[in-house]
């Protein structure tokens, strides 16, 4: 089995999801008492919020490149980056390790076009929603990303910093995500990706019409399969 090295904290509640996910994936694929073998360095996610914040990208993937490279140090074979929207940065963490980042984008981009879907709706934080790194990587696999209106964006954003980063899950903002979700839908999305980690921790299938790509768990029945090629 391959060691996968864990890049978490971002936040703590949509990492710990990652651990039992990986857990799970091996212990399915290999039956007895078999887990997985992994690293996880959880960063404080507050110095990286405020460098969201303030624009600071290139501070941020700094800081995550120096912990991919204890990760690498401590035996890893690839990195997995616990988040969607720090992928902005995914080149300064490859470029800083020989070890293969399993990238999210491209893994949840595979999942789209197996459910037969090339037009594809993303609730996730605002700078994933907005910015153009997301959606360029999508391209490049075909798929056509669709995001909310401004208020939808708003909404998705606070639900997400607010509440589910903090491990606050309510009915009232199920409610509310899931119908800036029907509104992608009848936009044309024929698919739709939870493109934060914590979003899945709200949104299941149940809730949508369309296919759903839950990119946590997505990228850890990935990484399964990468550990156990």
């Amino acid at each position: 089995m391959k060691r996968i090295g864990l890049l978490g904290g971002m936040s703590w509640e949509s990492t710990a999801l990652y651990y039992r996910l990986l857990n799970e994936g091996v212990a399915a694929r290999l039956g007895d008492l078999h887990s997985a073998d992994l690293i996880l360095i959880s960063v404080d996610f507050g110095p990286i919020a405020q460098l969201q914040a303030e624009g600071r990208w290139d501070e941020a993937g700094e800081l995550l490149a120096d912990r991919a490279r204890e990760l690498q140090s401590a035996g890893a074979d690839m990195v997995l980056l616990c988040t969607n929207t720090m992928h902005k940065v995914a080149s300064h963490i490859q470029d800083a390790v020989d070890i293969p980042l399993l990238h999210i984008v491209d893994v949840t981009a595979d999942a789209a076009r197996q459910a037969g879907a090339t037009r594809v709706g993303v609730v996730a934080t605002r700078f994933t929603m907005e910015q153009p790194f997301y959606r360029d990587r999508m391209a490049t696999h075909g798929i056509e990303v669709l995001v909310p209106d401004e208020p939808g964006r708003d909404l998705v954003h606070r639900v997400i910093y607010d509440e589910l980063c903090r491990g606050i899950v309510t009915d009232t903002s199920r409610g509310q995500v899931r119908a800036v979700i029907e509104d992608l839908v009848a936009r044309g999305a024929e698919g739709v990706v939870l493109g934060c980690t914590e979003i899945e921790l709200l949104i299941t299938q149940d809730d949508c019409t369309v296919p759903v790509m839950p990119t946590t768990a997505l990228h850890a029945a990935a990484a399964v399969e990468a550990a156990l090629r």
